[in-house]
């Protein structure tokens, strides 16, 4: 029996048998169009030869999207009610035994998996996309690529590159693990309830080669904290503090990494980052 998907009327249906209510407080906005879970899915280029994380799969609408691939879901869910119905859901839906794995924990503070999963597939709450990406990256090397639908201001700043007016720490953040790129656009219209605010799809892939150690990587996003923090400042200013506590201090470290003392972080790379932490 092939999977089958979730239509506009289905979810609202499962959403008032549950007694749930989309909240903004968890980030909840539904998605309620198959020809967009389905987008998501092929952005992802997902096959049955992967093994899938997808963070809040709320009622199962792009659960069954990757499942309908083939491939076997982790699926991370805060909403202990969700969690509870999405087996359920999936099975009568078509979904063969042992292809769905549920955790019903929150996705900031969960740090194991089963399966090893090697790409991540996401509809993200807007309102904790960022730490919940990083904390992906960095608590599961196994996860390859990915594509998560967020909301654009977010997707833009993460696929930034140097020099752009929305470059920022998620952005330097984000390229310590790899390279992020804007893979598609989303209407609001194919949400329920519909958000005030425009998504979109960010693809990405772990870099093969490991950037640094976990002592470099928290000494980096340190710096990179200092650096974002007063962006309008001069290096040697805003990082006085991380780098020996005086602005002479911080232009002798970023002199030692080949960095300008008068730029601004909006200027470097995640490569000049990390020679700074390393000076």
């Amino acid at each position: 029996m092939p999977v089958t998907l979730l239509g506009a009327a289905e979810i609202r249906a499962l959403a008032a048998d549950l007694d749930v209510t989309p909240t903004k407080k968890l980030g909840q906005n539904f998605v309620v169009d198959a020809n967009t879970v389905r987008k998501i899915v092929t952005a992802a280029r997902v096959t049955s030869a992967d093994r899938v994380v997808e963070v809040g799969p709320g009622l199962g609408s792009l659960t069954l999207a990757i499942l309908e691939t083939g491939a076997p879901v982790t699926a991370v869910e805060i909403d202990h009610r969700l969690a509870e119905r999405l087996p359920a859901t999936a099975a009568a839906h078509g979904v063969p035994d042992g292809a769905l794995t549920v955790v019903a924990e929150d996705a900031l503070r969960v740090s194991e998996l089963p399966g090893d999963p090697d790409v991540l597939v996401a509809n993200l709450p807007y309102n904790v996309s960022v730490p919940v990406l990083l904390h992906f990256m960095e608590h599961f090397p196994t996860i390859q690529r990915g594509v998560v639908m967020v909301q654009a201001e977010v997707g833009e700043r993460l696929a930034a590159p140097s020099g752009s007016k929305v470059y920022g720490a998620p952005s330097v953040k984000a390229a310590w693990y790899g390279t992020w790129r804007l893979a598609g656009t989303v209407s609001r219209q194919v949400f329920w309830p519909v958000p005030n605010v425009d998504s979109v799809l960010v693809g990405f892939e772990r870099d093969t080669d490991a950037r640094g150690t976990e002592e470099e990587r928290l000494r980096t996003f340190a710096i990179v904290d200092a650096a974002f923090q007063q962006r309008r400042k001069m290096l040697r200013q805003a990082l006085s503090g991380v780098l020996g506590g005086s602005s002479a201090a911080a232009s002798d470290v970023l002199e030692r990494a080949g960095v300008a003392p008068t730029a601004r972080g909006e200027e470097l790379t995640i490569e000049d980052f990390v020679r700074i932490a390393r000076a």
